[in-house]
């Protein structure tokens, strides 16, 4: 009975101490809570954000934001006593992840997701973990070298992306006449870019290069090299709770302070298994660096 005591004691210290989330700290958290009564955690994940979140060979979800989620989860984990948590992979697209978070389908969302000021009326975000922005890539001979070479052309915009509007928004103000063809996802509109059916696609420069990894003739396509948006990438969490969200906050912190976040960072990235080779921006090194909050 005294070895169980201090077996309670030594978990519940080893929880606090890392997270700042104590085991009778769960009832406080509804998502804590929920996860905790179902021994399931719901983890959203886009299927070809590469190399953020995308289905692997195995024909599971892999990539950067997945493995942050997993150093996430393991927290969890400890803090819920549920050493066999088990994780249910949700498909999400740009137009459902906000949705499918705001109506509890999903505990954490794991994909390439912008944190802007207005999706924060729905949800909240964990530290940056990636900083990107939006870039055009069409086909090499194309003449298309910026937003304006586009005047009169068609173009592919992601449904329900921060890169829709944003470029929707450049192209009114410029008097730009574009038409505009929706795609659900990356893979739907690099088929109508590889088929001709529109001249330029429109998508976070990190992901344009990742599309452009899988193509089956990569040296026929290019990216521009102007970005025409701020794009903070951030894991999505549940709105209004603030001990789950701190949890996964310090986590990241913790990472970012050892500098493990840099070795996950290059293994998907200097060069990753899909091929791209991108070192890591004295902008994100930064951010990674102011986020690392102390204890």
């Amino acid at each position: 009975m005294k070895s169980k005591k201090l077996a309670l004691l030594a978990f519940t210290i080893t929880s606090f101490f890392s997270t700042g989330v104590m085991a009778d700290d769960v009832d406080s958290s509804f998502v804590l809570k929920r996860i905790q009564e179902r021994g399931v955690i719901n983890m959203g994940h886009r299927e070809s954000s590469v190399p953020f979140s995308y289905i692997g060979k195995e024909g599971k979800p892999m990539g950067y934001s997945i493995d942050l989620c997993h150093k996430i989860i393991n927290q969890i984990k400890e803090v819920t006593g549920k050493k066999d948590l088990k994780i249910n992979y949700v498909p999400v697209t740009s137009q459902t992840r906000i949705a499918l978070m705001s109506n509890g389908t999903i505990d954490i969302e794991c994909g390439s997701t912008t944190n802007n000021l207005t999706r924060q009326n729905q949800v909240d975000y964990l530290p940056i973990t990636f900083i990107t922005g939006a870039k055009l890539v069409s086909k090499k001979g194309s003449g298309i070298s910026k937003i304006e070479d586009l005047d009169g052309k068609i173009m592919g915009l992601p449904l329900g992306s921060n890169t829709e509007k944003i470029i929707r928004g450049i192209a009114k103000k410029k008097g730009l006449k574009i038409k505009y063809i929706m795609t659900k996802d990356h893979p739907q509109a690099w088929l109508t870019l590889e088929s001709g059916r529109i001249d330029a696609y429109a998508a976070d420069g990190v992901l344009l290069y990742g599309l452009i990894s899988k193509a089956k003739k990569p040296d026929d396509f290019q990216v521009t090299d102007k970005f025409l948006s701020y794009d903070p990438y951030g894991i999505m969490v549940p709105h209004d709770d603030s001990t789950y969200r701190r949890l996964g906050n310090v986590v990241l912190a913790d990472m970012m302070r050892s500098g493990e976040i840099l070795k996950v960072y290059d293994k998907w990235f200097n060069p990753g298994p899909t091929g791209i080779n991108m070192p890591i921006s004295n902008r994100l090194k930064m951010a990674f660096e102011l986020q690392a909050l102390p204890h």
